[in-house]
């Protein structure tokens, strides 16, 4: 197995500004053509086609981290690889932990061609929520959702890598789950919310109120908080009226649209925004995000956003 490099000191916890990449999934199906059943990228690591498609989708957001000398954060292409939506997809846990292993394999292979002192590349176990990641059905307990997303946090711990982020958290109960799963292992974790139109959790729970209870009930054991799927309308105004706990937020992955949820559930076409101004609205949420460091795109975004939305900010850091 692979030896983590970072674990025990993420170096954005540092201050250290670091991308991510955007969309990928919707990048797989408008931009490449592939058809993701149920959302999910992972299967595509057994294809060579798909595998292809992926590793240049992660080079070309590898060169905006580098062109820039910031790190990059290295997710695995498993938003949808537990075990609930992999049975769906006609996989087994072997198949799945099989999964796992190459994909962690790709992104060391990755890390050791491309990485630089100054651009660290964090290899990060990207974990999606058990239900819908916009409008989910059924609720887990704190315990179903540390039972249910240990075996994908375990797996990420065991082979090598540095942090896992738990992506479009629909709901407390699960995040708290997996930051229990995560801390169990003793591997850093990152919730990360995403929020509706209003600013809100799609469970209703206020932003500030669902980072408080997680730091509350877990002792502050995440790494720290992002917030992702939502466009920056959505969730400015929240954050220009919060508390202290928006110090906790050291991430973003906006959404390119201004379309809610479900409105993009029923998109045919891509709506892609404007990078540029996307790139503006984060440098605005600094004023009001005073430890965000890490920075990237959600569904709609590609290098294009990213490559915007490091510039307008490395800009903003110099002023």
């Amino acid at each position: 197995m692979n030896t983590p490099k970072y674990r025990n000191n993420l170096p954005q916890l540092s201050g250290k500004p670091f991308v991510t990449d955007g969309g990928l999934e919707t990048t797989l199906i408008f931009h490449d053509g592939f058809d993701l059943p149920l959302f999910a990228a992972f299967p595509l690591i057994d294809d060579e086609t798909g595998r292809i498609a992926i590793d240049l989708y992660l080079r070309r957001y590898c060169d905006v981290a580098l062109a820039d000398a910031k790190g990059f954060i290295l997710d695995t292409p498993t938003w949808r690889a537990s075990s609930r939506w992999a049975s769906e997809l006609g996989y087994t846990q072997a198949d799945l932990k099989a999964f796992h292993f190459k994909a962690v394999e790709s992104l060391f292979s990755l890390r050791q061609e491309l990485e630089t002192d100054a651009s660290p590349f964090v290899i990060n176990g990207a974990i999606g929520p058990q239900d819908d990641g916009y409008n989910p059905d059924t609720f887990m307990s704190v315990d179903q959702a540390q039972a249910y997303h240990s075996h994908q946090i375990g797996w990420f711990t065991e082979l090598g890598a540095d942090m896992v982020s738990a992506i479009t958290m629909t709901y407390v109960e699960e995040a708290l789950g997996v930051a229990h799963a995560a801390n169990e292992a003793g591997i850093p974790a990152v919730i990360s919310f995403t929020v509706e139109t209003d600013g809100r959790l799609p469970s209703g729970q206020p932003l500030g109120s669902a980072i408080e209870q997680v730091e509350t009930e877990t002792g502050g054991s995440p790494a720290y908080y992002m917030i992702n799927c939502a466009h920056p309308d959505h969730f400015t105004q929240v954050l220009r009226d919060g508390g202290t706990w928006r110090s906790r937020i050291m991430g973003l992955r906006a959404n390119a649209s201004r379309m809610s949820h479900e409105e993009l559930d029923n998109a045919e076409v891509l709506d892609d925004g404007n990078p540029a101004e996307l790139g503006d609205q984060y440098r605005s949420l600094m004023a009001y995000l005073p430890n965000l460091v890490v920075m990237g795109g959600c569904c709609g975004t590609d290098h294009r956003h990213v490559h915007a939305i490091s510039g307008a900010c490395s800009y903003a850091k110099a002023a």
